[in-house]
């Protein structure tokens, strides 16, 4: 079992070219059934000093794996 905190710790890796994605800041999850849905993930953009977050929804069928030091997803269809 994992928790929230473990998995913000992670960093999101993209299989298909090995690129950061970002790190795990919230879970989006479907309350009536009980199941998380997506990751919420947060992306730096820009550079140096004014590096603005963005936020990016992973589904969560395009987890492939939860690792210890990674979290490996599929982003292309």
């Amino acid at each position: 079992m994992i928790t929230l905190s473990e998995m913000q710790a992670l960093e999101i890796i993209a299989v298909e070219d090995g690129s950061r994605l970002g790190n795990v800041l919230d879970l989006e999850i479907d309350a009536d059934r009980g199941q998380i849905t997506a990751l919420v993930v947060a992306e730096q953009s820009g550079g140096g000093f004014f590096k603005k977050q963005e936020e990016r929804l992973i589904q969560w069928e395009h987890i492939l794996k939860i690792g210890s030091d990674v979290i490996l997803v599929k982003t292309e269809s």
